[in-house]
């Protein structure tokens, strides 16, 4: 196949053409193309003509220096450019805007869980205190109770034996 060949789907994202003009223009011979394994393959090198209006055909072939662009036409697309590179800078503003906002937000969040985790540290702190402590009264009651009934156990043996 040549190299000049294209399918109908890359032939439309390159005109802006809809399938249904382009069969239009296939089938009333004004493009040249072919079927090869079921798909539709177009010469876009032949045919041009047809897609490109009359009158910027004639722009075309008069040259550069003939072509005249009206005043209004430059007004009006030198005020569409700079419009939409004032939304762009609208939208870059509130781009910004919106993650400065998101920063605070994670910053809050942040400092905020650092508390939790502050204060999360001094309770298992005193809880680790209060578990020491009731350790070491645990121990010392023990030994109270086995003192205690030591004596009262080798008393009863003793009144046992005799």
């Amino acid at each position: 196949m040549n190299l000049n060949w294209m399918n109908i789907e890359e032939y439309a994202d390159l005109t802006g053409l809809e399938f249904s003009a382009i069969e239009n223009l296939i089938e009333r011979g004004k493009l040249i193309s072919m079927i090869e394994s079921g798909i539709t393959y177009i010469d876009p090198s032949k045919g041009t003509s047809s897609i490109v209006p009359a009158h910027f055909q004639n722009i075309s072939k008069s040259g550069q220096q003939d072509m005249i662009v009206p005043a209004q036409f430059v007004e009006k697309t030198i005020g569409t450019i700079i419009n939409l590179h004032e939304r762009v800078l609208d939208a870059k503003d509130e781009t910004i805007v919106s993650i400065k906002n998101e920063n605070l937000f994670l910053k809050e969040a942040l400092a905020s869980l650092q508390e939790l985790y502050e204060e999360d540290r001094k309770t298992i702190a005193t809880l680790t205190t209060q578990l020491k402590l009731s350790g070491q009264e645990v121990e010392f009651m023990r030994r109270k109770y086995k003192l205690m009934w030591g004596k009262v156990v080798d008393n009863y043996s003793t009144a046992d034996k005799e």
